[in-house]
């Protein structure tokens, strides 16, 4: 397949329908970014076969979309139908959902043994021993989940949640209250006497660290901490 086009291809009632397309900006399209027909489309011809260069039948196009307007079809192939992604396309998409499922791990996850993320090498490292398929079209979350379970034999790991209690000085408490909410759920919150913020903020445990990192530096270090059990 040249890679100046790529093919759309959709099946209504067993006859195939295709299109001529931009790989990238078809790809762009397909993960929802917002690209117009006109730069997608190499052709506004719909086919039965773009290798052999058939047409698809004003017959069968008037059957299976009702229209023969060919930017109207085109847009239900790309919307409905199948993207032959080239060889190069599907690898970045491949590496991309890795990348996603290595952050999801590491966000949700823990060592039982130390309570701490491990780190994102360590997961890749894990990931190359079990060998696993990733497909970038399914949900990132759904497939770390089931990664998990693959990953356990040589990568101690357990999904974890931790609550953490913050002092914030009356100074920085409203403006890092957004902070908080960003960060995970508030369980708990009390605004004293002199302004300050108490509150009880449940998060992923990976999450922990840059948590209190972004704290100090919106507070000047001025913020108290500490890991509830």
């Amino acid at each position: 397949m040249s890679q100046k086009y790529t093919v759309a291809r959709l099946v209504l009632g067993g006859d195939r329908f295709e299109i001529m397309v931009h790989p990238d900006k078809a790809m762009d399209y397909k993960l929802g970014k917002p690209v117009s027909l006109s730069q997608i489309l190499i052709s506004e011809t719909i086919f039965k076969d773009v290798s052999k260069g058939e047409r698809a039948s004003e017959e069968k196009l008037k059957k299976a979309f009702g229209t023969l307007d060919s930017q109207a079809v085109s847009k239900v192939i790309l919307d409905k139908g199948e993207l032959q992604f080239t060889a190069q396309q599907r690898r970045q998409l491949i590496e991309d959902k890795k990348r996603q499922i290595v952050a999801f791990i590491c966000k949700y996850c823990a060592d039982p043994r130390t309570g701490l993320p491990h780190p994102p090498l360590r997961v890749e490292q894990a990931m190359g021993q079990v060998r696993v398929s990733i497909d970038p079209f399914r949900s990132t979350e759904e497939q770390a989940k089931e990664l998990i379970q693959a990953l356990r034999p040589v990568l101690p790991l357990k999904m974890e949640m931790v609550s953490v209690e913050v002092k914030l000085p009356p100074r920085y408490a409203p403006a890092a209250y957004g902070t908080l909410k960003s960060f995970g759920t508030i369980k708990q919150e009390q605004w004293t006497s002199d302004g300050s913020l108490v509150a009880v903020v449940e998060m992923p445990v990976g999450l922990h660290g840059p948590f209190l990192e972004k704290l100090g530096n919106l507070t000047k270090g001025s913020v108290e901490s500490r890991l509830l059990k």
